[in-house]
């Protein structure tokens, strides 16, 4: 049985074998974060509308569009979100294991921009100091923040 898949597969080469892989494999969300620091070091959160009344303070995320590169993803969050420009930085951290998503941080700096927030998802937008970060967060966004504190 084996063999006659093989032989199969072979036969279907091309864009019928990626439909087929396609098809045969799980399909998932990309979300992407950003730990934004402006040249003072403070941290960009976001208050979400849309997040736990207890945990609504967290980094810009947002999810991928398709065929979105990673780092203009966290570009184009922070500029709907605020209204504020960044460069993408290093990347930070992949993680998976969630039901259908996969988490990608970005470290990025503020480089321009006037705040205006999207009153839709965002209650708030304000600069923090890694020290002093409000309650109610995230505690993976805590950890994000952490990991890349300059020392």
């Amino acid at each position: 049985m084996k063999r006659i898949i093989a032989r199969m597969w072979k036969l279907i080469r091309g864009p019928l074998q990626w439909r087929v892989l396609w098809f045969a494999h799980a399909k998932f969300m990309v979300g992407v974060t950003g730990i934004v620091r402006n040249e003072a070091g403070e941290v960009l959160l976001l208050k979400h509308r849309m997040w736990p009344a207890d945990r609504p303070w967290g980094l810009p995320t947002g999810y991928a569009i398709k065929s979105e590169e990673f780092p203009k993803t966290i570009v184009r969050e922070v500029r709907e979100e605020t209204g504020l420009d960044v460069v993408p930085g290093r990347l930070v951290q992949v993680t998976s294991g969630y039901k259908l998503r996969l988490e990608i941080a970005y470290e990025a700096l503020h480089v321009g921009g006037t705040l205006k927030i999207d009153d839709f998802e965002i209650l708030e937008a304000k600069w923090f100091s890694p020290d002093m970060l409000p309650e109610g967060m995230q505690e993976s966004h805590i950890q994000l923040i952490k990991s890349g504190t300059p020392t």
